[in-house]
């Protein structure tokens, strides 16, 4: 890295945030295009109660460039906005925060990470079943990513009322994580809760999981979840993957530049 009084600074902000690839996977792609010298990424942990105070010195801050955020920010940082991009809007989830001027304007990557990998494999969504489980700020990305490429989302949450929620919004149907016997004839189930990351817990038993299934795990390492369906046979997608395409994303919103998919796949270690 070649940072100067002059590097721009661009960061990831969550709760908790050490186990991120993020500064590895961007930092990558500034040295293999060669503007290290103007960009450096950190990750930096924000508590949500700590949020508004945070938006403060980052507008205060001249090299404070621009910042993506994970759980559980998402949602939470949207009302301090000054302006949101429309498929954030719709999404109701933001990903990307750029500063513009003196302004804060919101935009949605996260959507990408899930449809690039499955285009990189010649699945369309258009058609296809989808078991999503979860409601929070990534399971909104996805659910709109669904019903925009025209497949049939089924949303899974522990509290109802929550995957009901989101489902009427994305014209979908809705279930309760206590009862999961219809996920057997989805196409693709998707894990967008945390479950599993800081542990070997896994909402799906084995016996849910066949090699018919795409599995789609949000999360990284790779989880229980992961290692049950890649032994019954499913084709399997982790959170890496997810994380590689949202990255790419965000390198063109942070730069302006295409991300170099090469490097940054380096930097994931993928």
């Amino acid at each position: 890295m070649k940072i100067n009084s002059k590097t721009k600074l661009c960061m990831l902000i969550g709760d908790p945030i050490h186990h991120s690839l993020s500064p590895q996977m961007h930092n990558s792609g500034y040295e293999a295009l060669g503007i290290d010298d103007q960009y450096v990424f950190v990750s930096i942990q924000v508590k949500p109660t700590d949020i508004e105070d945070f938006l403060k010195g980052f507008k205060a801050m001249q090299n404070f460039h621009s910042f993506t955020c994970t759980v559980p920010h998402k949602v939470i940082v949207m009302p301090y906005l000054d302006a949101v991009d429309p498929v954030a809007q719709e999404i109701g989830a933001v990903n990307v925060i750029l500063k513009e001027g003196s302004k804060l304007k919101g935009y949605n990557t996260d959507w990408l990470g899930f449809t690039c990998p499955l285009e990189k494999r010649g699945i369309p969504l258009k058609g296809k079943k989808v078991a999503l489980l979860g409601a929070g700020g990534v399971a909104r990305s996805i659910a709109y990513a669904t019903s925009a490429g025209g497949g049939e989302l089924t949303v899974y949450n522990r509290t109802p009322e929550k995957a009901q929620a989101l489902a009427i919004e994305f014209g979908g149907e809705f279930g309760s994580l206590d009862d999961l016997t219809g996920i057997a004839g989805a196409d693709i189930i998707v894990n967008a809760t945390s479950v599993g990351m800081h542990d070997k817990k896994t909402l799906l038993p084995k016996e849910y999981l066949s090699r018919d299934h795409i599995i789609f795990d949000v999360n990284y390492p790779r989880t229980h979840l992961y290692q049950d369906a890649d032994a019954v046979g499913a084709q399997v997608i982790d959170g890496r993957e997810m994380l590689l395409y949202i990255g790419i994303g965000i390198f063109k919103y942070f730069t302006g530049y295409e991300g170099p998919e090469a490097a940054m796949r380096k930097g994931l270690g993928i």
